[in-house]
């Protein structure tokens, strides 16, 4: 992973039934799913949540949980 900018994520957007990794750079943007960012994925263990291994990966990486 390099150097990006920090960002922010959540597990669930305002209106979605489903619990997924979405991201953004900046607050003002819409959120998008993580798999729009190849430059952030991460392929996630066997029996892990879809989006983990990038949460973890960003997430040491400052950026922000929501």
């Amino acid at each position: 992973m390099a150097d990006f900018p920090v960002g922010q994520m959540t597990w669930k957007v305002p209106g979605a039934t489903e619990c997924s990794l979405h991201l953004r750079h900046h607050e003002d943007e819409p959120w998008q799913h993580y798999k729009n960012f190849p430059e952030y994925f991460l392929p996630d263990p066997p029996g892990f949540s879809e989006g983990y291994a990038t949460f973890l990966a960003l997430l040491k990486k400052n950026w922000q949980s929501m």
